[in-house]
């Protein structure tokens, strides 16, 4: 099979030919068709992160595939069942972060394309428990950054607890934030985004957003201020600077949730503003199988819609620079162009 493989830290990948891996008890062989290039794909590759990642590495953690193959004692998910192998790839089930409904905090968690070996190729074996059933209709090229991009936001909207009186600020419109915008939007938030690209704020708008802000043109603080502040706002984007200007487009009693990991991933906090005007801060890290059935799920009935170019595995390098330099309208997505690839079709607009 052809996989891209990142050696050490820092190295670009290369794809080389490797044996179809074989499924050990309690896991699943799936055929890939999909995976998306996510961004912390590009932090692992990188070794950004205190946490180093696991090299040799094959990165990856929004893949979607066909079941072709189950280990001893393994029966469900059935045989051509597609499913999605997200960011969570097991955790212990038996702490009591994982009792309580809260795996994605888990201790003893392991992560696709990260400590295991991910998407970036043909084939993938993945722990039975964690796999996602993708829905009938749900097309593979969307299913791949719900995988990750989808259960994130809709996580970090979840986990700030957004009403429908409340504003809610998006910090970054890209293959996270222009999902953000829908699932804020569908909780009944105004909303505004926030971005340094006029085609990123056009989308933005076209998938409903209430306002945008250009903050590479003027103060995004002033801006949000003008329209009567944020309740919420959540950090997707990676430039340091972006964090701070969050917190103070707050409005008294508001919520920075914290989404994006920068390589200098620091953040003064200001105490006594924090005090004074009630600010909650909010880490919120991926979401856990039943988010992502959520969001497979509403994806499936027209609710929302995904932004995604698809690449060729041979190109991974070339991605990679393209995300970097913010070519990408939203998300890419590898694919591989077998038979049960159908024609995409366009979801209905979330307007």
């Amino acid at each position: 099979m052809k996989a891209a493989v990142v050696n050490r830290a820092g190295a670009s990948a290369q794809v080389e030919e490797l044996p179809v891996p074989e499924p050990g008890p309690g896991q699943v062989l799936l055929r890939v068709e999909t995976c998306g290039l996510c961004h912390t794909d590009i932090h692992a590759m990188n070794g950004d992160w205190p946490v180093a990642a696991t090299f040799p590495l094959i990165p990856g953690h929004e893949a979607v595939g066909i079941v072709e193959g189950h280990g001893a004692g393994v029966t469900e998910p059935r045989m051509g069942r597609r499913v999605a192998v997200p960011w969570l790839g097991r955790a212990c089930g038996r702490c009591r972060y994982c009792v309580d409904g809260r795996e994605n905090l888990c201790v003893g968690q392991a992560n696709t394309g990260f400590s295991l070996p991910g998407g970036y190729a043909e084939y993938l074996v993945a722990d039975a428990r964690f796999v996602v059933a993708v829905p009938d209709g749900v097309h593979p090229v969307d299913a791949a950054p719900l995988t990750c991009a989808g259960v994130t936001t809709y996580a970090a909207v979840k986990n700030a607890r957004v009403r429908p009186d409340e504003t809610v600020a998006i910090f970054g419109v890209g293959g996270l934030g222009h999902l953000a915008v829908q699932y804020a939007r569908l909780v009944g938030a105004k909303v505004i985004a926030v971005d340094v690209t006029e085609d990123k704020l056009e989308l933005a708008e076209d998938l409903g957003a209430d306002h945008v802000v250009n903050a590479a043109t003027g103060d995004p603080v002033a801006a949000i201020g003008r329209l009567g502040g944020a309740d919420v706002a959540i950090v997707l984007a990676v430039a340091p600077e972006v964090t701070r200007q969050a917190f103070d487009a707050l409005n008294r009693g508001g919520r920075l949730v914290l989404v994006a990991l920068p390589a200098a991933g620091e953040f003064t906090l200001p105490v006594f503003q924090t005090v004074l005007k009630g600010i909650s801060i909010i880490g919120s890290i991926v979401g856990t199988r039943q988010d992502l059935a959520e969001v497979f799920d509403l994806h499936a009935a027209g609710r929302t819609r995904v932004i995604a170019e698809e690449r060729d595995l041979e190109g991974v390098n070339d991605a990679v620079q393209e995300v970097l330099t913010g070519r990408v309208p939203a998300r890419l997505v590898f694919a591989h162009h077998t038979a049960d690839l159908l024609p995409r079709q366009a979801s209905p607009s979330s307007r």
